[in-house]
């Protein structure tokens, strides 16, 4: 059951210009839903924030006193600014001290775990950690708790996703670039496993005759998956070409005590700031995300389902606007959860109308 909370209002959206935060900020304009802007750049933020009609704050994550003093008056954060491993603890532990709602967008693995071990003081301070508001992991989240569902004694799981059109953003492409050389991970009996980045691979049907190549990732369902259903046996995928793969495992095999060195982390993030933020408009309008899963038991038992939602960055700020508006209403759970723990599996389909295809 929901626990109401009304006492304070509005949002602080952190990290407001960056590539995604900013489509979060046109798309709070465009729903007229009430938002600060903040992050480190003042020059940023007041052209952002002139634009659109709202106010911002400026102020970075090095000081806890100093996040304190510019969340305390705001009912949630929406944390935009990645790589979350190096800023969502000190955005947690000051939500945490000052009884506001924690969201964020993030991905990471590890972000989540730690989010899940500050559960109790989440709870003890009457607020909600729920981060991964965004295409991770909403809908791949919503496909496990989906499937769990109908299959409650499932003990393997399986989701994979597909990304049609447009380029990743300089957030999304930094994080890849902190974990070139890192390995993968699945879950395997309850705990968490490091294994080759691509060492398992399948064929998805996507959509109807339709079937791409998909090779295993370390999405973030690893650990969220596990929390939202208690299945033991967890492994994600994402579909890429081939060839791509064949060089993955050529790179994992040889080159990867280079690509871990910082030399090659320094130039390849160079790289990334010298290329285009993000997909253009008409390519996310162009673009469609697929989601498909599978769960099985003991027994032989297997279901299937798939679907589609909208391109993964503008899916992303519809995801995490509804989600930021359930809080301002006080929809809340207390302590962490995941998206389709504190919402329900159908989450996607509030979102953007998306419904389940079981195969």
């Amino acid at each position: 059951m929901f626990r109401f909370t009304s006492m304070k209002n509005s949002c602080i959206l952190y990290g407001a210009t960056g590539y995604t935060g900013t489509l979060i900020a046109r798309l709070a304009k465009e729903k007229d839903i009430p938002i600060i802007l903040a992050g480190r750049s003042e020059p940023k933020l007041k052209q952002l924030a002139f634009e659109l009609g709202f106010d911002y704050r400026v102020f970075d994550l090095n000081d806890h006193k100093t996040i304190c003093d510019n969340i305390r008056a705001f009912q949630v954060v929406l944390h935009a600014a990645g790589p979350f491993r190096h800023t969502a603890a000190q955005m947690m532990n000051a939500c945490i001290a000052e009884k506001v709602h924690y969201t964020d967008i993030t991905g990471e693995i590890e972000v989540f775990e730690m989010a899940k071990s500050l559960n109790e003081a989440a709870s003890k301070a009457e607020i909600m950690l729920l981060p991964g508001i965004g295409f991770d992991v909403v809908p791949t989240d919503c496909m496990a708790q989906y499937l769990y569902k109908l299959l409650p004694d499932a003990t393997h799981l399986q989701l994979a996703f597909a990304m049609e059109g447009g380029r990743i953003s300089h957030g999304t492409a930094i994080t890849m670039a902190e974990n070139l050389g890192s390995p993968g991970a699945m879950r395997k009996n309850g705990k968490i496993v490091a294994i080759p980045t691509g060492i398992n691979t399948m064929n998805v049907p996507f959509q109807s005759g339709k079937f791409l190549f998909c090779m295993s990732i370390p999405w973030g369902d690893i650990s969220t998956a596990y929390h939202s259903t208690g299945i033991q046996n967890i492994e994600t995928f994402m579909a890429i070409k081939p060839s791509l793969y064949r060089s993955n495992k050529f790179i994992q095999r040889y080159a990867g005590s280079i690509l871990r060195s910082k030399i090659v982390k320094k130039l390849v993030k160079f790289y990334i700031n010298s290329i285009p933020a993000g997909p253009s408009e008409e390519e996310r309008q162009k673009g469609s995300s697929h989601v498909w899963g599978k769960v099985w038991n003991e027994k032989g038992m297997e279901i299937q389902a798939r679907y589609s939602v909208p391109e993964g960055y503008t899916f992303t700020a519809m995801s995490a606007l509804h989600i930021v508006q359930k809080i301002l209403a006080g929809e809340v759970l207390l302590g962490f959860k995941t998206p389709s723990a504190a919402y329900g599996e159908l989450l996607v389909k509030e979102i953007c109308g998306e419904n389940f295809e079981k195969l």
